[in-house]
């Protein structure tokens, strides 16, 4: 049986759920916290009693794969879902998604990485094999012309289609790297293949590079 990639650690006031499996290593909650995320000790190195469960909170929001995870013991405000659904660029990386997200028939929370270089292994989730593969892609396109949507909030569906794109619907703001707004959507399909010529979007390269994916 495999190990399993969560890692808990239980403190008085709240709980905070590590899954490996899920990370990118943006490395926001060790320097954010580092008395509470110890980086390169020998044993036990997350502390729920270092920080006070607010701040624990506020690096869960900021971890932007969802690995981290914060259940308070203390009666507080936990992570909600966002005003406006988004999901960012990363430079020749992932799509960083900020909603309340569904895959599938599953919901997930509010927060994940996914791949668009076609060569994770933990599909349809970003697992850093972009780096090796030394995939290309900006963060930066240029912005389409697109209106304020009537609702900006609920849920973000998102399907990945098997040996294809993602399918995403749900009202969402794709926006650059930085935060510029690039399009406004209820419903687009995007590139996972790592080959599309008009990414982020699927132009259907998937189908002429043999993308397999489920």
């Amino acid at each position: 049986m495999s190990e399993s990639p969560v890692e808990t650690a239980v403190g008085k006031k709240a709980t905070i759920s590590f899954n490996s499996a899920l990370c990118i290593h943006s490395r926001g909650c060790v320097l954010s916290q580092p008395s509470v995320f110890k980086a390169n000790v020998q044993g036990p190195w997350i502390d729920p009693d270092a920080a006070d469960p607010d701040a624990l909170v506020r690096v869960a929001i900021n971890c932007p794969s969802g690995a981290i995870q914060i259940q308070r013991h203390d009666g507080g405000v936990g992570e909600t879902p966002p005003h406006v659904n988004t999901i960012a660029l990363r430079e020749n990386g992932p799509l960083a998604v900020h909603a309340a997200i569904e895959i599938g028939s599953e919901t997930i929370g509010t927060r994940a990485t996914l791949c668009r270089c076609g060569a994770s292994k933990n599909k349809p989730f970003c697992d850093g094999s972009h780096v090796a593969a030394a995939f290309v892609a900006t963060g930066e396109p240029v912005s389409k012309t697109s209106e304020l949507l009537a609702a900006r909030g609920g849920p973000l569906a998102i399907t990945p289609y098997p040996n294809g794109p993602l399918g995403v619907k749900g009202n969402v703001e794709i926006l650059t790297g930085t935060g510029r707004a690039i399009d406004r959507v209820v419903s687009v399909t995007l590139c996972r293949c790592g080959g599309s010529k008009n990414k982020p979007y699927c132009d259907g390269t998937h189908k002429t590079i043999g993308f397999l994916a489920p």
